[in-house]
């Protein structure tokens, strides 16, 4: 194996995915259960203490409620976070202890392992977020979530990515018209909040466009809202944009719709 993916769970209520290779485990955001955690690394054959490391984007809790509890079962990992991200967590989870602890910044490489790990900035209302892309042998993952916009530093950041995990959050019509309150819905659709399933598709376009690799990338819709989105509206609102600038799907991409607290397939790159 070169590079693996693994969603364990994505939602705004959970998020937790699995990169590896052959040597290299690590967590992106563990926003879910530490229970659920181990007991889909269980399903995958992987040890908890094998976690070499826990990268985080942000500090809001359904993307770091259990680190207490993978810590204690994987002593040894390192932990990546911003300083914005780890002041804030102070107040909300369990402290990172300091030998685990690797502070990082917006535009920072660095080898987990051997899996190169890039951190780009991405916007979104929490104190510094961050996206990741993971890189091994010129195969490349990119995970963008939690961001309002789209800006030309993420788009180079995914760019090429044989895997790119994007946020689908929400359907417009079905968030205006849906029960929040103004100031959420307002929160949700602003650059520091949630990409639209149009958005999305639109960003997937410009990435199919620019792509230089012959090979058809995966590409997973994640991060969807319980409330204001489903996953076959995220499907259907996607394609629909794709098949308006003649890509499709399952000749120019494989298309996926992450489940919100279900496990998927590993894909192996």
């Amino acid at each position: 194996m070169n590079l693996g993916f693994c969603p364990l769970a994505s939602s705004s209520s959970g998020n937790c995915y699995l990169v590896k290779s052959d040597k290299t485990n690590i967590l992106v955001d563990i926003g879910i259960s530490g229970r659920k955690i181990m007991e889909n690394l269980e399903i995958l054959e992987i040890r908890p203490y094998t976690i070499n490391g826990v990268v985080l984007t942000h500090e809001h809790g359904d993307h770091v409620r259990s680190i207490g509890p993978i810590l204690h079962r994987s002593p040894n990992a390192r932990v990546f976070a911003t300083s914005g991200t780890v002041e804030r967590m102070e107040e909300k989870a369990a402290p990172i202890p300091d030998k685990n602890l690797v502070i990082i910044q917006k535009g920072d490489k660095f080898m987990l392992g051997d899996i190169e790990v890039g951190a780009f900035e991405v916007s979104h209302d929490a104190a510094e977020p961050i996206g990741y892309y993971f890189k091994r042998n010129d195969k490349k993952i990119a995970i963008v979530t939690d961001t309002g916009k789209v800006t030309e530093e993420i788009e180079d950041a995914i760019k090429d990515a044989d895997i790119l995990v994007i946020e689908a959050n929400h359907e417009v019509n079905i968030l205006l018209y849906g029960s929040y309150p103004y100031n959420v819905k307002y929160r949700i659709m602003s650059e520091k909040g949630h990409l639209s399933n149009e958005t999305a598709g639109e960003c997937i376009c410009r990435f199919l466009k620019d792509r230089q690799k012959p090979q058809a990338p995966y590409v997973f819709l994640a991060h969807l809202s319980k409330e204001n989105n489903t996953p076959q509206q995220a499907f259907l609102t996607v394609r629909n944009i794709l098949e308006e600038e003649d890509f499709y799907v399952g000749r120019h991409l494989k298309l996926e719709v992450i489940q919100q607290k279900e496990m998927g397939d590993m894909v192996m790159i």
